[in-house]
């Protein structure tokens, strides 16, 4: 019997060391393998698309004409959000443009009347960057009505000004209400929640520098 336990004790052992070898000298490399494969191509958990990225000499060219240059960073989150950078208008620009959607075929003219508009929001806001991104979304008689109201930006003076827009158009067709919840608060106008995933963009750029 005594022998007996003494080989158990054995067989045990044997196992616990095989087991710490496996996890040493096998599951380490496989991790570290996988790490370096996801480097090496090119896999990142940025939020930011590439083609967003390759607009910075563009934005920063055009930031710096109409004197705002240092929110280049916000200027490249409104494009993430507004297209992820995609397509021949992508700062969605062509409504401040020409009056109506879709006439801009130039990327570079969106990103010039986008910048120009955006510096416009930010000039009527008096600086103030929450007012003038949300402003960009959704036109500046959002601004006219915090000024009347004697407030700043907050999530609720945006939803509320979405419901009232929305209320009063009669074409209630041409809204698509794409914002979870939009819906249900009757806040269909424009975006309630666009600040929140500009800043979020913003964020991500400045940690990527």
């Amino acid at each position: 019997m005594k022998h007996n336990k003494r080989l158990s004790k054995s067989i045990k052992k044997a196992m616990f060391i095989a087991i710490v070898f496996i996890v040493l000298f096998t599951g380490i490399p496989l991790l570290v393998n996988q790490t370096d494969h996801n480097q090496s191509s090119g896999q990142t958990d940025s939020l930011i698309s590439d083609k967003v990225k390759s607009y910075r000499p563009l934005v920063e060219k055009y930031a710096k004409q109409f004197g705002i240059e240092k929110h280049v960073d916000t200027i490249l989150a409104i494009m993430m959000q507004e297209s992820g950078g995609r397509g021949d208008d992508p700062m969605q620009a062509s409504e401040s443009y020409c009056g109506k959607r879709n006439c801009i075929k130039d990327p570079e003219i969106s990103i010039k009347q986008g910048i120009y508009y955006f510096s416009q929001t930010l000039n009527d806001a008096d600086e103030d960057l929450l007012v003038a991104v949300q402003a960009y979304n959704f036109g500046r008689g959002f601004i006219n009505y915090l000024n009347e109201q004697k407030k700043g930006f907050s999530q609720e003076a945006a939803i509320r000004f979405s419901q009232e827009m929305y209320a009063n158009d009669p074409d209630k067709e041409k809204y698509r209400c794409l914002r979870n919840g939009a819906r249900e608060l009757d806040a269909c106008y424009g975006d309630i929640y666009y600040v929140k995933s500009v800043m979020a963009y913003r964020d991500e750029l400045k940690q990527e520098k």
